[in-house]
């Protein structure tokens, strides 16, 4: 058989594979590395669009597509019969996590503004000082999975403290559900999103869900875009009631001249949080194990099931 994967690196990383298993680098969809009769298990490109699902059609025998992002949003639902979908879970916890953490201290501290003011060469002590701090903080987490727990794990050390919600409740593990969220916002600090997009989180982030944030509240979006309404979120945060750290952005990239980029309040990063030296090797593991459970004909990991 045959797999696709998108790195001339990832051979060395997937470890010692069945004699059967023949792997190719598959860089560019207009020159395929050979017929893709046989390509039973495909890994497109870490963050590749829904343009890249096109070649699906193409691929007669694949059974296996296995994505190196941890959100399925551009796949999800779009699966030829029998063929299994799987995502990334786990190799993006702790650079997402890193990332979080990163953006709360950075918001909170006023780098932002300090930073503007080194490339201007002035001592801005007066323009932010005090600043604000994390110790002390009530973090409000929505999106109770793996990387929300690696986000918990890491904020822990801070002094803070944390509310979990799900899509549905998990009293056993002190884990609330969304239709919570309106009576637990009023006392969140920060708000972390980490879910993944779905029809039910498209647009959660709403006028409704940022009024009931208190003064001075900060988004963290780690997620996906769409789960925030801009115009909402936009106007919110134009009024200066609450600030925000977005790694995700919709429109994505953001425009040139979208005044999201002009607000003070807001810290901006171009979809960077998993987008580390160390990806790589955990995806390629992840997709090692994988081929070979396939082969073996084990259950696969990561399955993404019908609701995503």
């Amino acid at each position: 058989m045959k797999a696709w994967i998108p790195h001339p690196d990832g051979r060395r990383l997937l470890g010692e594979l069945p004699p059967d298993v023949t792997v190719e680098v598959l860089t560019d969809p207009a020159r395929l590395p050979s017929s893709p009769a046989g390509v039973r298990f495909w890994v497109p490109p870490f963050l590749a669009g829904p343009d890249a699902g096109a070649l699906l059609a193409d691929l007669p025998d694949v059974e296996v597509v296995q994505l190196l992002s941890a959100g399925a949003d551009a796949w999800a639902g779009r699966m030829p019969a029998g063929v299994t979908l799987c995502d990334a879970r786990g190799v993006h916890d702790s650079a997402t996590a890193e990332w979080v953490v990163a953006a709360i201290l950075s918001a909170l501290r006023g780098f932002a503004p300090l930073a503007r003011a080194q490339a201007r060469r002035e001592w801005a002590y007066d323009e932010v000082a005090p600043t604000d701090e994390l110790a002390g903080k009530r973090v409000l987490i929505v999106g109770a999975g793996s990387i929300g727990a690696a986000v918990r794990a890491r904020l822990a050390p801070f002094e803070v403290s944390f509310t979990l919600v799900a899509r549905t409740a998990r009293p056993d593990e002190d884990v609330h559900g969304v239709a919570d969220l309106p009576a637990l916002l009023p006392a969140a600090d920060v708000v972390v999103l980490l879910v993944p997009l779905t029809g039910q989180t498209r647009g959660l982030v709403d006028e409704r869900f940022l009024a009931a944030m208190p003064d001075g509240a900060l988004l963290v979006n780690a997620a996906r875009g769409p789960v925030a309404r801009t115009p909402a979120l936009l106007a919110e945060l134009a009024s200066g009631r609450l600030r925000a750290a977005l790694d995700v952005t919709d429109p994505e990239p953001l425009p040139a001249d979208h005044p999201l980029w002009e607000l003070p309040n807001v810290l901006l990063t171009p979809h960077v949080a998993g987008s580390v030296r160390g990806l790589l090797p955990r995806a390629y593991r992840l997709v090692g194990a994988q081929l070979r459970r396939f082969v073996a004909g084990e259950e696969l990991t990561n399955r993404v099931v019908d609701g995503y």
